[in-house]
């Protein structure tokens, strides 16, 4: 990971419609409200919100694990950001709860406790917004059983 600050550019198409320029050769993503105010044409603010939680932690997972010259693949994570209003009657984000899958049973991991007491201090952007916003982690492995 790079110290360069990350740059995006963004574009109003039309109303709440924009498109997010990540430069380089990326394609743009087109975001939007949903409705009443716009058109739900592309991801809202709280859904890049929760993919960039489920993206950190997952890339941080997959790292820890490789690490360790370890297979987890595929692994999938799911994460729900939820709302409600402040003192002030705004909407903001109350908390963000994050539920990773890993692709194989746990049992043909190694070191896999230590992993999973390690890998979400590694994770910039989960940690940046757990200052702010609770944010829990649930680790499961492909048979259903919870690690964390």
């Amino acid at each position: 990971m790079s110290d360069a600050p990350a740059t995006v550019r963004l574009t109003q198409r039309h109303d709440y419609h924009f498109d997010a320029d990540f430069g380089a050769d990326l394609p743009p993503l087109q975001l939007d409200e949903p409705p009443p105010l716009g058109q739900g044409e592309g991801p809202s603010p709280l859904q890049l919100l929760a993919a960039a939680v489920g993206n950190c932690l997952s890339a941080s997972l997959l790292f820890a694990l490789r690490k360790y010259k370890q297979a987890p693949e595929p692994i999938t994570c799911e994460v729900q950001a939820q709302t409600g209003r402040n003192a002030e009657n705004r909407l903001r984000v109350t908390q963000i709860q994050a539920r990773l899958t890993l692709g194989v049973p746990a049992a043909s991991l190694e070191r896999l406790d230590r992993v999973l007491d390690q890998f979400e201090a590694f994770c910039t952007v989960t940690e940046s917004i757990r200052a702010g916003i609770p944010v829990t982690v649930e680790v499961w492995d492909s048979t259903g059983a919870r690690l964390k």
